[in-house]
Parts: C-alpha cells; sequence; structure tokens
C-alpha cells in the first residue's frame, strides 16, 4: 500500500463510530451510485444507437411490415417498440373489422372514438412507459448529489465535535493534538463531495439525454399516425 492509503485507512480506524457509519454509509451511496451510472449509461447509449438505426431503416423501407420485423431485432431501442405496439395495434383494428377514423364525423355520436383512436391511445402508453423505463434509477442520482455533503458535514462537525472533546480532557490545543481529530472529521465531508459530484453530473447527462430520445418517440409517434392517416385510410377509401 502507498503512505496516503495508510494513512486514510489509519484514520478511519481511528475515528469515532459515528464518523465510521457515516463514512460506511457514504461508501454505499457511492457503489449504488456508480453502478446506476454504468448501467444507465450503457442502456441510454443503445436506446440512442439503435433508435437511430431503426428510424434510418423506417424512412428508407417501403413497406411497415419490413420495418417491423426490423424492430422485432432491436430490444434496446424504445423507438421500435413503440413502433411494434402501433402496428400491432393497427393490424388488429384490420383483423377486427373496426373502422379506421379519427372521428365518426357529423352527425355521427358527436365525434366519438374510433379505430385511428386507439392506435393513438396505445403509442401514448408506450410513451408513457418507455420514458419510465429510461428514467428508473436517475432520480437516485439526484437524490445522492443532493444529500450526500451534508451527510459528509455531519460526519466532519461530529468529528470535530470529539476532538475539541479530546481537547478538553487533555487540557491542551496543540496542532499535534487537534491536527489529526480534524484531518479524521475532514475525510468525511471530502468523501460526500466525492460522492456528490459524480452523480450531479451523471444525473444532468442522462436526464438530458431521456428529454432528446422522448422528444424523438413523440416526433416518431406524430410521424407514424400520419402515415397511417394519409396511406392507409386513403386506400381504405378508395
Amino acid at each position: 500500500m502507498t503512505p496516503d492509503k495508510i494513512s486514510i485507512l489509519e484514520m478511519f480506524s481511528n475515528a469515532s463510530l459515528m464518523v465510521q457509519l457515516v463514512l460506511l454509509l457514504l461508501v454505499g451511496f457511492s457503489i449504488a451510485s456508480w453502478t446506476i451510472i454504468l448501467l444507465k449509461y450503457n442502456y441510454i447509449r443503445k436506446a440512442f444507437n439503435e433508435s437511430a438505426y431503426f428510424v434510418d431503416f423506417f424512412w428508407n423501407s417501403r413497406d411497415l411490415s419490413d420495418a417491423f420485423a426490423k424492430a422485432k431485432q432491436l430490444d434496446s431501442s424504445p423507438v421500435a417498440k413503440i413502433f411494434r405496439i402501433g402496428y400491432m395495434e393497427l393490424k388488429k383494428l384490420n383483423r377486427s373489422g373496426v373502422p379506421i377514423a379519427s372521428s365518426a364525423g357529423p352527425g355521427k355520436n358527436g365525434g366519438a372514438f374510433r379505430g385511428i383512436d386507439n392506435v393513438k391511445r396505445s403509442l401514448r402508453r408506450a410513451i408513457n412507459t418507455e420514458v419510465t423505463k429510461l428514467t428508473q434509477m436517475v432520480p437516485f442520482l439526484a437524490t445522492a448529489g443532493n444529500t450526500t455533503p451534508f451527510i459528509g458535514l455531519f460526519g466532519t462537525v461530529w468529528g470535530i465535535m470529539n476532538s475539541f472533546h479530546g481537547i478538553g480532557q487533555r487540557g491542551s490545543a496543540s496542532l499535534a493534538v487537534v491536527a489529526p481529530g480534524i484531518a479524521e472529521a475532514l475525510i468525511a465531508t471530502a468523501a460526500g463531495l466525492a460522492v456528490a459530484i459524480p452523480s450531479v453530473i451523471a444525473y444532468n447527462y442522462f436526464s438530458q439525454k431521456i428529454r432528446v430520445i422522448e422528444s424523438e418517440l413523440i416526433s416518431f409517434s406524430a410521424d407514424f399516425l400520419n402515415i397511417v392517416e394519409r396511406d392507409i385510410l386513403r386506400a381504405g377509401e378508395g
């Protein structure tokens, strides 16, 4: 071990029980935060890459069935997933013989919902589901970023209190007496910041990426519905 590592371990072992508990709690936060960061980075990276690939394939494909076959191969793409749900809902409506129209028109139940509205609802639910999956565990990073500095500060305050208590018992305020206790206490603050800084950075990064994906989902959903209304409905009227 290096001298720095030995001194940190020595300070931890010599710290009061409360400071040790605070440090262990911060270590737990750090492990959880980094686990989430690595998992979500990999998940969102795949979501971005596969969604970009599928959108490009979708606009270059000549048939929705070809896009559906490709979408089934892209399990990490939120865009592919909502397309599959919309496509399957459309196929169910075609098989059931439900009229696919956005409204009943004048004099027919005052514009009651019809087939295309089922597709719209399915797409909205799919978007909400995908956004929920993307945001899972991300709020924990915000919690870690907001709370760990205060947890570390609590450990520091407690450690300094113990140091002053020791000064009172020894009756001496020399640097040799004060410095070790204060150094042990300040480790808690440093540990809290070491957890908070990457957590806040990761939270902001993931939040921005999730907003981009959500915007892409909404945009693709609207484009898909436009294609259905323009092409399929027109063919049904012909």
